[in-house]
């Protein structure tokens, strides 16, 4: 009986051992496997003449090697999400002021396409598809009760890597007082940054009006107030006239206005594309409106070292 009882032992022991060198020989090396796929990390297939013994250590290594590829993954993500946060931040110097252009000088022909009143569906989309296509970053201001509405189509902007400013919350024309002020304003900017983490320094009020009390609430609080420089009316206009009042006012360090929400805006869907190829035709790169700001930060610093 007791030499039986020994056999089993023996026997349960075994199949531990076996189990656990399946474990360690086959599932593992499958798993990392199926990592490297799903990673961006190029792994090489090398050819084990090891023995079975050795085995096992060769696969905590590269299990090990897994773990450390994922970790730097994870960092990158973290940095790209960091600058996504900060691509709408403008340099300390215009924060508190208000900005139709930057000064840059005729060398620079550097453009910005901003689009208001969204995020709105189907034509928000379709603006992200042709900027896309071009290789093209643009700055959108957004009404907060609309990025609350199409919140998804918002976080769609946002992972594209354009810049976002706040437009207020309701986007109506009246006289604020400064608590007035303060919810159309800071209401959207916490929703902004709830939902894609950018923290905005850029304010456009409705209309341009700058005297209702929103801009003195956004100065107040160190936002940068960006009006145009190039309106393409593209809210009563036809196609062709809309390419036509934006080439007629486009100019080196140039804000251009449209619309992508707001009601119908099928007409700038129509007409972005042209408008995008007679500026390149001309001579003129696509920024974002912080990008914008930093070349003309950039050009007074050349100016005072050249004059030192």
């Amino acid at each position: 009986m007791k030499r039986l009882l020994r056999q089993r032992k023996t026997l349960i022991v075994a199949f531990l051992a076996a189990t656990a060198s399946f474990l360690l020989g086959v599932t593992l090396p499958i798993n990392l496997r199926a990592n490297q796929r799903l990673e961006p990390i190029q792994a090489q297939v090398l050819a084990v003449s090891h023995s079975q013994e050795k085995q096992p250590m060769f696969n905590i290594n590269k299990f090990s090697e897994a773990i450390a590829h994922r970790v730097e993954f994870s960092q990158q993500a973290l940095a790209q999400l960091q600058e996504t946060r900060f691509q709408s931040a403008v340099p300390s110097q215009f924060q508190g002021t208000t900005i139709s252009h930057a000064k840059l000088d005729s060398q620079h022909k550097a453009i910005a396409l901003t689009f208001d009143d969204g995020p709105w569906p189907t034509t928000t989309t379709q603006i992200l598809d042709i900027l896309k296509k071009n290789n093209i970053k643009a700055t959108f201001f957004w009404v907060g009760r609309y990025l609350k509405t199409y919140s998804e189509i918002g976080k769609q902007v946002a992972a594209a890597g354009h810049a976002i400013g706040n437009h207020t919350w309701n986007h109506e024309y009246l006289k604020y007082n400064e608590d007035g002020a303060a919810r159309e304003i800071d209401r959207t900017s916490s929703l902004i940054e709830e939902l894609t983490g950018v923290k905005t320094s850029m304010f456009r009020p409705p209309g341009g009006i700058l005297n209702n009390g929103l801009v003195a609430y956004a100065q107040k609080k160190n936002y940068a107030v960006v009006i145009w420089s190039a309106d393409s009316f593209d809210w009563r206009t036809l196609t062709e006239s809309l390419m036509d009042n934006v080439m007629r006012q486009a100019n080196s360090g140039g804000i251009v206005l449209m619309h992508d929400g707001g009601g119908n805006r099928s007409r700038t869907v129509k007409a972005l594309p042209d408008i995008i190829a007679r500026l390149r035709k001309e001579g003129y790169i696509f920024v974002t409106v912080p990008e914008l700001l930093q070349m003309q930060e950039q050009e007074l610093q050349n100016q005072k070292t050249a004059h030192k």
